[in-house]
Formats: C-alpha cells, structure tokens, sequence
C-alpha cells in the first residue's frame, strides 16, 4: 500500500518544482517591465519638475526684469505699459529753458489726465545720488527715470533740451515736442491725440 502513494508524492514535488520554475520565469518576465514603467514614470516626472521650474524662472526673471527705472528704485516693463499714454521729458540742470518748464510738468504730473503717465530723464547720465541732490534743489516732483546702459526707451536721446516725447498706448513714439511746454500745451496734445486714436479705431 505503501509504494501505491509514492509516485503521487513524486509528482506533486515534481509539480511544486515545475510550478516554482514558472514562477521564477513569470518573475523574470514580469520584473524587467516593472522596472521599465518605474523608471519612465520617473523619467516623466523628473521633465515635468523641470519644465515648471524653467518655467518659474523665466517669469520670475521677467517679472524682475525692467525697461526702465526712476530713482526711487521702481522698475516699468513697456509691456506693462500697453494702452497708457506716458510723457517722457528730457532735461538737464545746465539747461535754463528746463528749469522753468519743470514747475508745468510738476503740475502735470500732480494732476495726469486718465491714462497717462510722465517721466523726467537727465540727459547726462549721472548717479542716483546726484539726480536725487539734483532733484531737491531744483523741485523736481516728476518721477525720474534713472538712465543706465540697460534704459530701454522708444526714442533716442534727442539733439538738444528742452524735448518732450509722447508714447502711445503702444508703446511708440507719437509726437515729439522740441522746447518748453506748458502744462495746458502738454494737455491739450495728449488730448487732440487720444481723440484722433479714438476716431481710427
């Protein structure tokens, strides 16, 4: 009776051994794919982590990024300046027709027409210490845009003082006044130009 259940024994070790074999190969198969999908969904997640923070710092070097800055230390992107009018005035101390018509722009200034905007500029460039020595002595209430090498303006440095440029809402020069202005003169153009960029449109 005995030797009647010793083949069974023998074929189910023999199955166990056959059924670990499978096993071991499914494993073998399985394993590699596995460790293929990990990787990639690394991979993948690595590029993601990337790209966001390139992206992060490109905006956050182009929100720190200025055209311009006056003294104070407050920077414009012309980007940022779409669909406003801004007056940039250049001046210098040596030149007399600039001072007196500094008190017009300062008026100007405490009172903007809407959507507008005014800067100064020293035609010499100077240090921000002296522009703003140079701004107290001769009451100058106008922000100063403080030029430097890395200034991005739509015109170029006019030949002689006092001029007086206006810059459309996008972002181009539109009219040039070479001379002293008014503040009622200043108005009155930023005025006659709105109305005719209200009739084109």
């Amino acid at each position: 009776m005995a030797n009647k259940f010793k083949p069974i024994q023998a074929t189910q070790t023999s199955n166990s051994k056959k059924d670990t074999k499978k096993d071991t190969k499914r494993n073998t198969k399985t394993e590699p794919k596995t460790a293929t999908k990990a990787f990639g969904v690394k991979a993948l997640g690595f590029v993601v982590v990337t790209l966001l923070a390139l992206g992060a710092g490109i905006f956050t070097y182009q929100s720190q990024h200025s055209d311009f800055e006056t003294v104070s230390g407050q920077g414009y992107q012309w980007s940022e300046l779409q669909g406003q009018w801004t007056v940039i005035n250049y001046f210098a101390p040596w030149c007399a027709p600039c001072l007196r018509e500094m008190p017009e722009l300062n008026a100007f200034s405490q009172n903007l027409p809407e959507d507008t905007l005014i800067f100064a500029i020293n035609y010499d460039k100077q240090t921000s210490t002296q522009i703003t020595e140079m701004a107290d002595k001769y009451i100058i209430e106008v922000p100063i845009i403080f030029a430097s090498e890395n200034t991005v303006l739509p015109m170029e440095r006019p030949p002689y003082l006092p001029a007086t440029f206006i810059v459309g809402p996008e972002g181009k020069v539109v009219d040039t006044i070479m001379g002293e202005v008014s503040e009622q003169e200043l108005r009155e153009r930023i005025q006659q130009l709105k109305t005719a960029a209200n009739k084109a449109a």
